[in-house]
């Protein structure tokens, strides 16, 4: 078994094995947020899915209505005058072929990818690279688009794709350690919300098994996922 260090397991004292109410979890989570560097929050929640068949996958993307804390560095593939809209419209990076070309030899100096679906065929030749980071870009996550404007500004603004692991379990990271725990309550709202309104056609029986969140260092903490669902937030 891995060696805990004494900061966790004096972090661990703290949780008690129990579903927290939603905002009192935060709290807790901001409490256990100790590493020596700014850390996310992070929710991971099990569902009641096999997402080896079609009809019981989840992907898709969440607004988080208070950002991510992070600077989002942006990527888009297109052609012609696109390029040029990309690069106005705020992408860190914007190109065609030779982009495809450096992507295909190792570049990665970006947070996400943005295609035109004009490029999605050379785009596809990616796949062996960008797939397993997480990185190819979809229409079901809003990253195959003609309208770059607004989804680089979605995106750098805090949106973000999440998908359900081959294990039917979301991770996503849902802002800062450092955001206020009533910040964090929004965008964690926002998440579940989110993974309701797409629940996949195919799932049976009880679709949400459990959620628990954690600073990127700290321990798990289990919400109590009934009311976190049935919270009312008023409108900021």
């Amino acid at each position: 078994m891995p060696k805990v260090s004494k900061r966790l397991k004096e972090l661990l004292a703290k949780v008690e094995d129990r579903p927290y109410e939603p905002l009192e979890a935060l709290n807790l989570l901001k409490e256990t947020a100790t590493a020596k560097f700014p850390e996310s929050a992070e929710a991971h929640i099990r569902l009641g899915i096999d997402p080896k068949y079609t009809d019981q996958q989840l992907r898709t993307t969440v607004a988080l209505p208070k950002g991510t804390g992070q600077d989002v560095r942006v990527a888009v593939i297109a052609r012609g005058e696109k390029v040029a809209e990309a690069t106005s419209a705020g992408a860190n990076l914007a190109g065609s072929e030779e982009l495809i070309e450096d992507i295909a030899k190792g570049m990665m100096d970006f947070d996400l990818l943005i295609a035109t679906p004009d490029m999605m065929p050379q785009v596809a030749k990616l796949g062996r690279v960008l797939g397993p980071r997480g990185l190819m870009p979809s229409p079901k996550g809003g990253t195959v688009t003609f309208d770059l404007p607004q989804a680089i500004a979605e995106f750098k603004a805090g949106k973000l794709e999440f998908r359900a692991d081959r294990t039917g379990i979301v991770h996503v990271m849902f802002g800062k350690a450092g955001f206020s725990a009533q910040d964090l309550l929004v965008n964690l709202k926002a998440l579940q919300e989110t993974v309701d309104r797409n629940r996949p056609s195919g799932a049976k029986g009880r679709y949400w098994r459990t959620i628990y969140v954690s600073s990127t260092m700290g321990p798990s903490i289990q919400v109590d996922v009934n009311a976190l669902r049935d919270l009312k937030l008023e409108a900021a």
